[in-house]
């Protein structure tokens, strides 16, 4: 094999997409570039045998869906544009994008409008989404601006229908709004969310750890948190973290 036949982890090039930029995706919609991934295992300059260091894999947000959205989405769309209207809010403002996928259906909403909108989404009678399951974080380490995403479940147990609602924030200003005060049940999983990955939910009743202890620092979930581990004490006995165990002597 010649010098130039040797794989190697080359720098962007023009033809490459690079994070933060939009791109055009197979259905013709706008996507962003989240992060561009190059080679395998994490391994970069000379020391990837692997053969796959000239891998490039590009992490993209989901295309945003174009109407007509098929089935009752467009009737569930039509109604809830229509009570954001009548609170004085229109949906342009408060819908950052709508995303189909797997046949099911996600609303990018923005933090500012976060209450209203889930308001609308339970009280209005053609929607009446009554139950939310809870929320679940999301870090994008590479998303500028977007770091952190908090994803809403909910389901209208009247009309048997279940959507997700996602809201973005900066790692640099992560506060959502609590949505307890709509949703009771929200309690418990918007302390975990907080726990795990650093989200702050204002006007939460009592936003405290719920399953690390009160001192620890960081949040456990998020893509850049350390992996090396604690030493953990176990009857008598000291279990080195694992980025210091030895398989073999």
């Amino acid at each position: 094999m010649s010098d130039s036949d040797t794989p190697t982890d080359s720098p962007t090039t023009a033809t490459e997409p690079v994070a933060g930029q939009d791109v055009t995706g197979a259905t013709g919609s706008a996507q962003e570039v989240i992060e561009v991934k190059r080679g395998s295992f994490g391994v970069s300059g000379t020391g990837d045998t692997s053969g796959f260091g000239g891998l490039v894999d590009t992490i993209e947000t989901a295309p945003a869906a174009e109407r007509p959205y098929g089935g009752w989405f467009d009737d569930a769309t039509d109604e809830l544009e229509l009570a954001l209207t009548d609170r004085g809010l229109p949906a342009t403002e408060a819908i950052e994008r709508v995303v189909i996928e797997h046949g099911e259906i996600t609303y990018h909403v923005r933090r500012e409008h976060l209450i209203p909108f889930v308001t609308a989404l339970r009280d209005e009678p053609a929607l009446r989404f009554e139950w939310c399951s809870g929320v679940s974080g999301v870090h994008y380490p590479d998303f500028v601006g977007k770091e952190l995403h908090a994803v809403y479940h909910l389901t209208s147990i009247t009309h048997g229908r279940s959507i997700r609602v996602e809201v973005s924030c900066p790692d640099t200003d992560p506060h959502i709004p609590s949505i307890v005060s709509i949703y009771p049940t929200n309690d418990w999983h918007e302390r975990e969310t907080y726990d795990f990955f650093g989200i702050i939910f204002d006007g939460h009743p009592a936003l405290t750890r719920i399953l690390m202890p009160d001192d620890w620092v960081g949040h456990p979930q998020r893509k850049d948190y350390p992996l090396n581990g604690i030493p953990v004490e176990y009857k008598g006995a000291t279990v080195p973290p694992p980025d210091d165990r030895r398989g073999y002597n």
